[in-house]
């Protein structure tokens, strides 16, 4: 079969109709996702823990101190079940946030320091301000040197409470936070390194480094490469583990050499050559080849994701709960913590000290114009942010036990951050709540969020135009296929007086291909050709597959190694994935969606409807234009 795109008929502009904001209780439950799954379940192992605590705590305690050896002849290693679960399943969940840290390095949010400078900045504000707070609160106390449980977010317990209270269209406010939290989480685990280990030996560490350089080497290896990577993993985390640096920072150390890069034409190109093979000779060979050939477009990295993700959510961190939050709540603990210089100093260390430095950098960076926040990012949805980082529950109590010997006052830092991690979760409630009614949606939905930027934007037509028709589309979407003869018919109509552009917004929910095909626009307009590359994909949607796209950088004489190099860019990807946030920012959920001169068009878009609304909502008259980009003579 020579195309496998298969494309469903995306929903009608003129009829479409987002779902409720609050669906059924069944579908909700239906549509609970990884991230929401995964805090729902922790919270449950928060409160079976704090229930088994005080119904029962010498069970829990003894329960959790039970000693298990494990080894081989005179070779033994003897762990608690708390310290099985903090050191050794642990590690897997840093291997985890490595394996996210070096992704986002390599293809994601902080590839570009233009996109990733506001949220390293609220993340580095948001590790500093939390400390300063809590070693002043906690001043005299003995326990000053435990400033460390205050500098973390728990990035799943924020993920799904973002999903659960956050505010309508969170998606860049989410992208925000998750590269907030990656630096957070480089804080803390080098925090957790150069803070809290002792009895350090480094002659293990010299093992370790050896099996490090063979975990770099292994990606090398043809075939087999996965019993290779175990066997390592854990020679390097017993080294860790005999070095007296916590052996969970073994985890992180692995992850950050494993391999991550974006599927290639090839791969892709060779994956399907042998699904075809298959369809047409089915026998164990092909699909085994097939399946390969599939497994090994996508790099290590996003495979072992996948891969350990359900375990860590939906496993090791309610086990983890389980193991640390059973705390003893009765009236003598809760005097005693209400009078604790280190339950308070926790407390505004985590709920103030996160909201003012998230807030407080954002704020500063804004008004200084360095970064970019980005459209629908404003002050008010980046408070709630701020106050959602107030949650700090996973590391914070991680480094509740490494750093406080006493149990007394464990139980008294493992109240603070319980409590704060209630007062951050409804804090940021009360704010998106506010948020969502001076943002309206209507409001939200009817203004172009980005002007127009001719350094930015695909414009068709003269530059500065006194009519501005903005366009999000998506390149196999039959609507903005038949949408283009009427833009056509438009310019043909008004000359250098309009000036078209485009934007993505694609539904890949329907539309398998849509956003490669956006991708490759863009990778064409590094190269000067986005309207001839929008104009071939419109005319003819149903071949969009990578052999397609590259065909068609020949036609058009692109440089076919730069725009295949480009493909797989963080920069051609981020370009999209900007349009897609701000599209999703306006509840733009049908294409195309027009704006009109900034405001949303609602009706007919033939083209005598698209004039009469360019005409009846022009600006005022504005000088002569200059020429911009050009589109194109219609094929």
């Amino acid at each position: 079969m020579a195309n496998l795109t298969i494309i469903e008929r995306s929903p009608d502009p003129e009829t479409h109709q987002p779902g409720p904001r609050w669906p059924s209780i069944a579908v909700w439950i239906r549509s609970l996702g990884e991230s929401r799954l995964g805090a729902l379940l922790l919270l449950l192992g928060t409160v079976a823990a704090i229930v088994w605590a005080n119904v029962s705590y010498e069970s829990y305690a003894e329960f959790w101190e039970t000693h298990l050896n494990i080894g081989v002849g005179d070779f033994q290693v003897e762990f608690t079940l708390h310290a099985l679960v903090n050191d050794a399943l642990m590690a897997i969940f840093f291997f985890t946030v490595g394996l996210e840290v070096r992704r986002e390095f390599a293809i994601g949010e902080l590839t570009s320091w233009s996109r990733a400078m506001v949220p390293v900045a609220a993340a580095v504000a948001g590790l500093v301000v939390p400390a300063v707070l809590y070693v002043l609160i906690a001043r005299g106390s003995g326990w000053e040197h435990a400033w460390g449980v205050v500098i973390s977010t728990d990035t799943a317990f924020v993920v799904g409470a973002l999903a659960l209270i956050g505010p309508r269209a969170p998606g860049r406010l989410r992208v925000f936070l998750l590269a907030l939290a990656v630096v957070d989480d480089i804080g803390a685990l080098t925090i957790i390194a150069l803070v809290y280990t002792e009895n350090f030996d480094p002659l293990p560490l010299v093992i370790a480094a050896v099996g490090l350089v063979g975990v770099y080497l292994t990606r090398y290896v043809p075939s087999g490469r996965g019993p290779i990577y175990a066997t390592l993993s854990i020679i390097v985390w017993l080294a860790f583990l005999a070095s007296g640096v916590h052996p969970t920072l073994a985890g992180v150390a692995i992850a950050l050499l494993v391999p991550v890069y974006r599927p290639s034409r090839r791969d892709v190109e060779h994956a399907l050559t042998l699904a075809r093979t298959f369809r047409q000779s089915p026998n164990s060979d092909y699909a085994r080849a097939a399946a390969n050939s599939l497994r090994e477009s996508i790099s290590i990295n996003e495979r072992l994701q996948s891969a350990y993700a359900p375990y860590v959510a939906y496993v090791i961190l309610p086990l983890f709960a389980l193991a640390n939050a059973g705390v003893q709540i009765n009236a003598e603990i809760l005097a005693a913590a209400a009078g604790s210089a280190i339950t308070w100093g926790i407390i505004v260390g985590l709920v103030v000290g996160k909201f003012i430095g998230v807030l407080g950098s954002g704020t500063v960076m804004r008004v200084l114009r360095i970064g970019d926040l980005g459209p629908g990012l404003t002050l008010d949805r980046l408070a709630g942010g701020g106050a959602l980082c107030g949650i700090g529950f996973t590391i914070s109590l991680f480094i509740v036990d490494l750093a406080i010997e006493d149990p007394g006052v464990q139980n008294e830092a493992r109240v603070g951050v319980l409590t704060a991690s209630v007062i951050a979760f409804a804090l940021a409630a009360v704010i998106f709540k506010i948020s969502d009614r001076v943002h309206p949606a209507k409001e939200a939905g009817t203004t172009l969020l980005r002007p127009v930027d001719p350094a930015r934007d695909h414009v068709y037509g003269p530059v500065d135009a006194p009519y501005t028709l903005v366009e999000y589309g998506d390149f196999q979407c039959g609507f903005c296929s038949k949408a283009s003869g009427a833009i056509q018919e438009v310019h043909r109509e008004l000359g250098d007086r309009l000036r078209y552009v485009w934007r993505h917004a694609p539904l890949d929910r329907y539309h398998p291909n849509a956003v490669a095909a956006a991708e490759a626009s863009e990778a064409a307009a590094l190269q000067g050709e986005f309207f001839a590359m929008e104009r071939s994909l419109l005319l003819d949607q149903e071949n969009q597959l990578p052999s397609d796209i590259v065909r068609r950088a020949v036609e058009l004489g692109l440089d076919v190694d730069r725009f295949e190099r480009d493909l797989t860019s963080p920069e051609v990807a981020g370009r999209v994935r900007d349009d897609v946030l701000d599209a999703e920012a306006m509840e733009v959920t049908a294409v195309p969606t027009f704006f009109v001169n900034g405001r949303r068009h609602t009706g007919p878009y033939d083209a005598q409807s698209l004039i009469h609304a360019l005409e009846t909502t022009a600006p005022a008259p504005t000088p002569a234009p200059t020429s911009g980009e050009r589109a194109p003579e219609e094929a």
